[in-house]
């Protein structure tokens, strides 16, 4: 009994302390030689550490002339500092914005003045980051990780001297993640109310106090940040960051660090499934109790043997930065209902559009739009036009295409973009990869409509294949004949290229558009 109650108390400190950030604080005080964080290369830093240089950063960047409200930015691969920041942040009053640091110099320039960075962390070996930061004039305090760089302030000599104690006003701080840019600049994903997971959702998905979260994603893209990071904060577990992505060596962190919490997208769930029989049962992977994944479509035949090798340790969600109604299904369901990303939530709906604003009936696709909640959730920072561009009363799209069967649950089709229109016909590629990607040669595949004089649209596949199978003609007609057993006849690839590698970005998605865009040079298409 006296752990019960001691349990409750600990949630109910923890619930007060997450309306200021200082979550953190708590477990430092809880549990404070506990590893908070584990770096690529095995640095640890324990829960008190994490905190101390949390506060020491309030500090620094108060000092500096920042206060609540201001923006503070970084530029920097998965290590222990991002962790250090995120806390600091949360408990100032700050809003964070991570930037991907794979962009170009003039790319992170435009971030940082649009969210309008009053400080940035910025690692040294991001040379892009670096040069970004001279055009951007309103930066009050640039801090370099990881050395020493001319006109910045160096990230360990800075904190060396503050005080580490918890400061005593805190205020909960806020994030503004950027979306990924496919047409045009990307735009600040703004959400004026910041969201607080309550402690009992990390009941629900398994965590105690020897739970441990691997970080297997770049920190700053949405998904990565809210499943790994910030629930690793919440939850009080340990967060184990990796590089890169690197098969065989997740499967061994996995084993070595006893992983018990992940957050994956189908890409990584292809490249582990591709391991040979042999490697995979090398390592242990018994610990694992809950792999969250979504940021892209799963193809059924790959979740199926995820499951299999994992158990039903499997959920799926669909959401996005915008935030909407939240899609979940987890392994037992989704089993009933191969496919879906989950049933229609209670709280917040979601309705499926066709062209022309009409709810869509049961098993026809469309655009699917998410009511917004009370106060208008999320706008689309410094432009009205693209916030309302997405609305439809008190709904918005992110774009993405599908449609609920008779019982409710959801099935994605692809994106608005994606979408092949052949003769008239709505296509969508996702379905046809869905499907190519069964037959025993294709390691991935990327749909796409390529130019035709009278169709106006062509599907054609595009193919990457599993190491030992080499591209022929005849392996060409045996896959397009596997796709007619299938697959309904509008729906099959007129043609099929081969290539040696697909463009996917950091979330994991096929970037589809950088695979159209060489059928489609000097003639326009038609969306």
């Amino acid at each position: 009994m006296d752990a019960v109650l001691e349990r409750q108390d600990l949630n109910q400190r923890l619930e007060e302390a997450a309306l200021n950030g200082m979550t953190m604080a708590v477990w430092a005080d809880v549990q404070p030689d506990k590893a908070a964080v584990v770096d690529p290369d095995g640095t640890r830093r324990s829960f008190a550490e994490v905190n101390a240089n949390a506060n020491r950063i309030v500090r620094l960047l108060r000092k500096a002339g920042l206060k609540a409200g201001d923006a503070v930015a970084l530029a920097m691969s998965n290590r222990h500092e991002f962790l250090e920041i995120q806390s600091a942040t949360l408990r100032a009053g700050f809003r964070i914005t991570p930037i991907n640091w794979h962009l170009t110099a003039d790319e992170i320039a435009y971030i940082l003045n649009d969210c309008e960075a009053q400080a940035v962390f910025v690692e040294t070996r991001i040379s892009a980051a670096v040069a970004a930061t001279a055009q951007a004039p309103d930066l009050k305090i640039k801090i370099a990780v990881g050395g020493d760089l001319d006109g910045f302030v160096s990230y360990d000599a800075a904190l060396a001297g503050i005080d580490s104690s918890d400061i005593d006003d805190p205020v909960l701080g806020n994030q503004m993640l950027y979306t990924s840019g496919t047409t045009g600049r990307p735009k600040g994903v703004f959400r004026p109310t910041p969201v607080i997971t309550p402690q009992a959702m990390y009941a629900l998905r398994g965590y105690d106090k020897d739970s441990v979260q691997l970080c297997a994603g770049p920190a700053y893209h949405a998904a990565p940040l809210a499943f790994d990071v910030r629930a690793a904060m919440g939850a009080g577990a340990t967060l184990v960051f990796l590089d890169k992505w690197d098969s065989e060596h997740t499967l061994r962190t996995i084993a070595a660090q006893r992983v018990t919490h992940m957050h994956l997208v189908p890409i990584m769930f292809q490249r582990l499934l591709a391991l040979s029989d042999e490697v995979k049962a090398r390592h242990d992977i018994s610990s694992v109790k809950y792999i969250v994944h979504g940021a892209a479509p799963c193809p059924p035949e790959v979740k199926h043997a995820m499951i299999a090798w994992f158990g039903p340790v499997l959920s799926e969600y669909y959401a996005g930065s915008e935030g909407g109604a939240g899609f979940m299904i987890n392994s037992e369901e989704w089993l009933r209902k191969p496919g879906s990303v989950g049933k229609r939530p209670e709280l917040l709906g979601s309705k499926i559009l066709d062209d022309q604003g009409n709810e869509c009936p049961p098993n026809v696709s469309g655009t699917i739009y998410h009511q917004l909640p009370p106060g208008g959730g999320f706008t689309y920072y410094k432009d009205e036009k693209k916030t309302q561009a997405s609305r439809v009363g008190d709904y918005f799209t992110m774009g993405d295409m599908g449609y609920f069967d008779e019982d409710g649950y959801l099935f994605l089709t692809g994106r608005s973009a994606e979408t092949i229109i052949s003769g008239g016909v709505n296509i969508y590629p996702q379905e046809i990869d869905n499907e190519l990607i069964k037959h025993e040669a294709v390691a991935d595949s990327a749909t796409v409509g390529v130019p035709h004089d009278e169709w106006g649209e062509q599907v054609k596949a595009v193919i990457l294949l599993k190491p030992g199978y080499e591209p022929s003609d005849l392996l060409e007609q045996e896959i397009l004949a596997f796709a007619r057993d299938s697959l309904p006849s509008f729906k099959v690839p007129r043609s099929l290229d081969f290539v040696t590698s697909l463009p996917r970005s950091e979330a994991g998605k096929i970037q589809r558009g950088k695979v159209r865009a060489p059928y489609w040079e000097g003639r326009a298409r038609q969306i």
